[in-house]
């Protein structure tokens, strides 16, 4: 069964640790999740982009996370993932989303303040929680496009959550969103993370968006069976580790995920050149994608 994220974040909170957010876009991909949180036993959140909606369309994201989780015995949310307007945040919501992400980075403060406001009180009303961002993560994801980081400043995150009653705030932490978070290893700002639990309270949950690590096997895998990705850095492991237990409640991953689908397909279908069973193939992918999503809920979920 779908819950909004108050369950989730009441959990991380008591464990210390971070819950995983993974970005998807087909049935293999949610599969992957919902049987890695029931074979590892750890809450998680599914997320959708504006893209994945478009591509997969809302309504059969929504009834797959229903079916998949139905008998689920932990806490699964289905999040909208930086929506951009108020609009599709009310079609998420009414179409049987949990939580939704408005995305009001790129605008004003005042302008961010006045309409993640009116998305939070739409979404209460319908039992559903709510994700802002504060500061820019640098980095291209999607329709999200940022080329100047700016970090979260903690003082304003506690006016901007005390006026928009926002249920979690995406801060700028030094992340960055993309296959390529820089020329060498980012640098994660836990002095940021620090300040910001200081001035909203230790409870309050806070998220990193752009938390990818990369791995590098995949990107060698994927150039070793034809593909050509020539430039990728992601967050350390390490990072994700101490970023799950310096404060950070949510941390989303996309990038690994795709990259991992990509690996698996590719191996598969230049190592078994005889199949056409399209289910052979996906289930390839699939089950690169669960390696990688057990990967790192054992590093950035459990003690």
């Amino acid at each position: 069964m779908l819950v909004n994220t108050k369950t989730i974040f009441e959990y991380s909170i008591k464990q210390k640790r971070a819950i995983c957010a993974f970005n998807v876009s087909n049935l293999e991909m949610m599969q992957a999740v919902v049987e890695c949180a029931k074979e590892e036993n750890v809450p998680v959140i599914i997320s959708a982009s504006e893209t994945a909606i478009n591509y997969a369309g809302i309504e059969n994201l929504v009834s797959l996370a229903k079916n998949l989780t139905k008998n689920a015995d932990l806490p699964i949310a289905l999040h909208l993932d930086h929506g951009s307007n108020i609009e599709i945040c009310k079609k998420a919501i009414k179409s049987g989303f949990t939580s939704v992400m408005f995305d009001g980075s790129a605008l004003d403060y005042a302008e961010n303040v006045k309409l993640t406001k009116q998305v939070v009180d739409f979404a209460h009303k319908h039992n559903v929680t709510v994700e802002a961002e504060l500061g820019k993560i640098i980095g291209v994801e999607d329709n999200i496009i940022h080329k100047n980081a700016i970090l979260t400043d903690p003082k304003q995150a506690k006016d901007f959550v005390t006026k928009t009653n926002c249920d979690s705030l995406a801060i700028s932490i030094g992340t960055a969103h993309g296959i390529n978070k820089g020329l060498k290893q980012p640098k994660i700002y836990y002095d940021v993370i620090n300040n910001v639990k200081k001035e909203l309270g230790q409870n309050f949950p806070l998220v990193a968006h752009g938390s990818s690590s990369v791995p590098a096997l995949l990107v060698k895998n994927i150039n070793k069976f034809g593909g050509n990705i020539t430039k990728s850095q992601g967050i350390s492991t390490q990072d994700l580790a101490k970023m799950s237990k310096s404060g950070i409640n949510k941390i989303n991953i996309d990038t690994d995920l795709r990259l991992a689908f990509t690996s698996g397909l590719r191996e598969f279908l230049q190592t078994n050149p005889e199949v056409f069973d399209p289910r052979k193939i996906l289930n390839s992918a699939k089950q690169a994608v669960k390696t990688q999503i057990s990967s790192l809920i054992n590093l950035i979920s459990k003690k």
